[in-house]
């Protein structure tokens, strides 16, 4: 058999095409292109789940140049209702239901109802 073995691997993940778009527009949005520099919203995918990441880059030159990395959120997916659901990380990096919303088929209103809560707090 010829050629890389990643060539037969199915690099598709469970979350829709669609959905990745739509957190996509939210982190690059969330932050105003002139502060990129002090901050940034990121995401990363995980199976069924992703998780959304607050970073700031390195306090100390000491530190190197790789930003810090702070998880705020994270979406999962539902592929047999195709719902959503979100959920909080606590101290300890626990994740627990955010109960403030039921899960939903339009993706991108989670990470903006929870950074909503977040600026009343």
């Amino acid at each position: 058999m010829t050629g890389d073995y990643r060539d037969r691997v199915p690099t598709r993940t469970a979350v829709p095409d669609t959905a990745l778009a739509a957190i996509r527009r939210y982190c690059n949005n969330r932050v105003p292109p002139q502060h990129r520099d002090e901050i940034r919203v990121e995401y990363d995918v995980r199976g069924k789940s992703v998780t959304i990441y607050e970073c700031r880059p390195p306090w100390h030159p000491d530190l190197g140049p790789t930003w810090l990395r702070q998880r705020i959120a994270q979406l999962r997916y539902n592929p047999d209702d195709h719902y959503w659901r979100l959920y909080w990380p606590n101290r300890n990096g626990r994740w627990h239901p955010y109960d403030m919303r039921e899960p939903t088929a339009q993706v991108a209103e989670l990470p903006a109802a929870y950074a909503r809560e977040e600026e009343r707090i």
